[in-house]
């Protein structure tokens, strides 16, 4: 049986009627992994593949969906079914038509964003690791944040980066921030908050109601702070997104510093992934965070 036969099998059987995948039209997926638009008469879904060595990348996504969708708070394509055949890993979605998001989308999603971050756990982690991007992110549960952020987040990235044979002052400061996340998180005792965890532009839109719509989720459980972080990393998210989320839910003292700090996070992720210009932009950042412990 060939993938997209075994595709359609799997959707079949899930939604308790026959779907044939007709003619799979490949779209604009992201740098990962290869997108389509399958469908059968008036019905669609949206569909993710990858080599077979993604399962469990693609299993993490839909659990991670499946998470945020359980609070009811903001809109998530549902997950459907996922698995492998034919040395093929895949994921099917919901399809969900896009429309433009305006003013109101991003003071929707502000406030929503702030609601789904009151939705707590005991400790911080996650019941499975998962990816940030297509690299390992490790949600071991720990109790203190402190202790979760240095070695499960930065940590990792840094050992990630000298295995990618990054030398000289990046990795020394990196090494000396890493020491420093004790002292640059001081006083701060953030509760265990649902993240969604690649909060950046790209993975945020509305749907044809206006609605917000957030998708290719790292879930796990962490400070709110990161989140709200990277949706300044990369652009997309305009001032009344910002006005709303902080109305419902403000936040605290120091945050501007926290943010280089968690930020520090992403851009380590793609120093690992893609190198270039980001490794100047991670050690400037370590530099501003090492200006912070003198």
């Amino acid at each position: 049986m060939g993938v997209w036969s075994a595709i359609g099998s799997h959707i079949s059987s899930t939604i308790g009627h026959n779907f044939n995948c007709r003619e799979p039209q490949s779209i604009h997926g992201g740098c990962i992994n290869t997108a389509h638009v399958v469908r059968d008469g008036a019905l669609r879904f949206f569909v993710k593949t990858n080599g077979d060595a993604y399962a469990a990348m693609f299993a993490a996504e839909a659990e991670g969906l499946l998470e945020i969708a359980k609070t009811g708070v903001v809109r998530v394509p549902e997950p459907i079914c996922w698995g492998a055949a034919a040395g093929t890993a895949y994921l099917v979605l919901e399809y969900v038509e896009f429309g433009e998001h305006g003013e109101d989308a991003s003071a929707a999603f502000g406030a929503q964003l702030a609601q789904l971050h009151r939705v707590a756990a005991p400790r911080f982690g996650w019941y499975r690791d998962n990816t940030i991007g297509s690299t390992p992110q490790r949600n071991t549960y720990e109790d203190s944040w402190v202790e979760f952020w240095r070695e499960h987040r930065l940590g990792f990235q840094l050992q990630l980066a000298i295995g990618n044979h990054h030398r000289g002052a990046l990795i020394t400061k990196l090494e000396r921030v890493l020491d420093g996340v004790p002292m640059l998180l001081a006083g701060h005792e953030p509760q265990p908050a649902l993240l969604h965890g690649d909060l950046w532009g790209g993975n945020f839109a509305a749907d044809t109601d206006g609605r917000p719509v957030i998708f290719d989720p790292a879930v796990y459980y962490g400070d709110r702070e990161t989140d709200v972080a990277m949706t300044e990393l990369f652009g997309g998210f305009g001032p009344h997104f910002y006005h709303a989320y902080k109305s419902a839910y403000p936040l605290a003292a120091g945050y501007e510093v926290r943010k280089t700090l968690y930020n520090l996070y992403h851009v380590l992720n793609h120093v690992n992934l893609f190198g270039g210009g980001y490794a100047s932009q991670a050690e400037r950042m370590a530099d501003e965070l090492l200006s912070e412990l003198r």
